[in-house]
């Protein structure tokens, strides 16, 4: 009796080389979750349109309102813009009006400045006696003419320098800027070297100008200048530029342009012109009689004695 003949094994099937990973090809093959598979069917078939009424009246309202919404802003956007352009009319109208009423303002302040002008000029001729223009001309009253000085002072061209000068503390931001101080010290050493007028940018200066500053700018009598500032001085002009740059105020220019890098420049000029000064206002002093003179020279003189 003949034996069946053995059975031989295949072998298990060869593995998919792709096999480790099941996670990445199952993602590869199945792109659209099954759930979203669903819905996208039931949709297709559907039509893509609710099919109940109520449905349907819910998207027609969700239509209506929506066009409603759009039909109102724009009758807003429609009915605002002429208010808009109404109120934009209406402030440049202001404004003009303003600028206008500026205007006529400063007309009648330079008005009343030359009013007050002549009125002092009268006021020195009446009373001023046979020194009514030397009166006039020290007061600052009048304008002035002839020979002189004249020097400019400018901020340094990299105002952000530093380093050690002659400035004890920094009251402006910037250390190459011109100073109110700067410009008190200048012109306090043109009025010790000689000179016999002095005016900044046009602005005369007499015994009750003030020079102070306001942020970062200079101000003279409350008005403010603007870099670069040139002064004028009449007076003998070469002996006053080198008297005035032989002084201690001329040495400090010098180290403020040798430590900030501030432009200073000065000239001996033939002829300089200075206005006259806006306004000469004195509200407590009062000139002095010949009695009250008299009576404060017996004061003086029975001071004197009685001390001696």
């Amino acid at each position: 009796m003949s034996q069946p003949p053995p059975v031989r094994s295949t072998g298990s099937p060869p593995v998919r080389p792709d096999a480790s990973m099941s996670l990445l090809t199952n993602v590869m093959e199945h792109s659209l979750d099954d759930g979203y598979a669903e819905a996208s069917a039931r949709r297709a078939e559907s039509g893509g349109l609710p099919k109940t009424l109520r449905a349907r009246l819910g998207l027609a309202a969700g239509l209506v309102l929506a066009a409603a919404v759009v039909t109102v802003g724009a009758a807003e956007a429609r009915v605002s813009a002429p208010v808009l352009a109404k109120e934009r009319v209406e402030l440049i109208d202001r404004v003009e009006a303003q600028t206008e009423s500026v205007d006529d303002l400063e007309r009648t302040v330079e008005s009343l400045r030359a009013d007050v002008q002549e009125r002092q000029r009268k006021a020195l001729s009446e009373d001023g006696g046979g020194h009514a223009d030397l009166t006039g001309l020290l007061a600052g009253a009048t304008p002035v003419e002839g020979p002189g000085v004249k020097l400019v002072v400018d901020d340094a061209k990299d105002t952000a320098q530093g380093g050690d000068g002659p400035r004890e503390s920094s009251g402006f931001s910037d250390t190459g800027r011109v100073r109110d101080r700067d410009m008190q010290r200048v012109v306090n050493g043109l009025w010790e070297s000689g000179a016999e007028a002095v005016a900044i940018n046009g602005q005369r200066l007499t015994a009750l100008s003030a020079i102070r500053a306001a942020g970062d700018a200079i101000l003279v009598d409350n008005r403010p200048l603007v870099p670069p500032y040139t002064v004028l001085a009449v007076g003998d002009g070469d002996r006053l530029s080198t008297a005035f740059q032989d002084s201690a105020d001329g040495q400090y220019l010098h180290a403020l342009q040798e430590s900030f890098g501030i432009r200073t420049r000065i000239s001996a000029e033939e002829s300089v012109r200075l206005p006259a000064a806006p306004s000469l206002i004195v509200r407590t002093a009062e000139p002095e009689t010949d009695a009250a003179a008299q009576g404060g020279g017996q004061d003086a003189a029975e001071t004197e004695k009685g001390t001696s």
